[in-house]
């Protein structure tokens, strides 16, 4: 849950630098000085934010604009560590021709695979027989290749770089407190050390902060001693303020999205009826609570058992 909230985070943030790293050739044809558009509100109309089984994606629509004047769509996918699935391109290809069937446009899929196995990393769907055929193929990039670049990575100023080193030190070091705190440390720091700017430090601070989780203690160790460094060296640290903003952030972020899943579970499986609980769920603000609610509404088969369970955690 954190880590996806993570991605969508970063890539509102910094899209184009996310597109130069891993996507340099769709980089190089978009006019970024003419801007560019997420389109949320378009993509949550007809895609479900977790797929069939539960398990959270990430996807992201956005219109950008191409150097010869164009317009054009791209759907950026990314499957959130250890939850990759085998009917991957067959989802990506039906997320495509939705958006495609229904708003007239057309659609260019990317995918970004953070899972952690190395054989995975399918990119065709295919359909043919009786002389018919259908063939889907897109670009995909897979996180755990760049396990063989680290000196690339170090040297790189683009700061999905550092992106790409966190995330697989944070495969390497489960179950390793120790080393993973060394690991957030040396990259936090390296975010001062390359004199990034304050608004991509905010980012990718909030990104590893979360994706490198660490006990509660031992973060407030890990934030003191960086602290400390980053004003003996007459650095410009974050302030408390900013952390905390930070922090409150990615709780509301996953606050919403869960709610945003109850309301479309609420709708698909009971209609009007599910529409008229959706204020009570507004009430709720703890994440615990709304994922025993989310859990329940995937079991109920009735509306009134929808009702009787949301009754169980909100007073109305």
């Amino acid at each position: 849950m954190k880590q996806d909230s993570s991605w969508r985070k970063i890539l509102d943030k910094l899209l184009p630098e996310f597109l130069a790293f891993y996507f340099s050739e769709i980089h190089r044809a978009i006019d970024f000085e003419k801007g560019f558009e997420f389109l949320d509100k378009e993509l949550q109309k007809i895609l479900p934010q977790e797929d069939d089984t539960g398990k959270r994606v990430v996807d992201k629509l956005v219109k950008v604009f191409l150097r010869d004047g164009s317009e054009k769509w791209l759907l950026i996918h990314i499957e959130i560590q250890g939850y990759h699935e085998s009917d991957f391109p067959k989802r990506v290809y039906h997320c495509n021709y939705r958006i495609s069937d229904r708003f007239g446009e057309k659609v260019i899929s990317v995918a970004l695979l953070t899972d952690d196995d190395p054989e995975f990393r399918k990119n065709i769907y295919e359909i043919s027989q009786w002389g018919f055929r259908l063939y889907f193929e897109f670009p995909v990039v897979k996180l755990l290749d760049y396990r063989y670049k680290w000196e690339e990575l170090e040297q790189a100023s683009n700061p999905f770089a550092m992106t790409t080193m966190a995330f697989l030190k944070t495969v390497e070091t489960q179950g390793s407190d120790q080393e993973r705190y060394q690991w957030k440390k040396h990259f936090l720091l390296e975010m001062y050390r390359k004199g990034m700017s304050r608004e991509m430090i905010l980012a990718l601070y909030e990104f590893i902060d979360v994706v490198m989780a660490l006990p509660e203690v031992k973060d407030e160790t890990l934030h003191e001693e960086i602290k400390q460094t980053v004003e003996e060296n007459k650095m410009s640290i974050l302030t408390t303020a900013e952390r905390v903003g930070m922090k409150k952030g990615i709780e509301q972020g996953i606050e919403q999205g869960l709610k945003e899943t109850i309301s479309d579970i609420l709708e698909i499986k009971f209609g009007v009826v599910g529409r008229e609980l959706l204020d009570h769920i507004e009430q709720v603000t703890d994440i615990e609570t709304l994922q025993k609610i989310r859990a329940g509404l995937k079991q109920a088969k009735s509306a009134a058992e929808a009702e009787t369970l949301i009754r169980a955690h909100v007073n109305f």
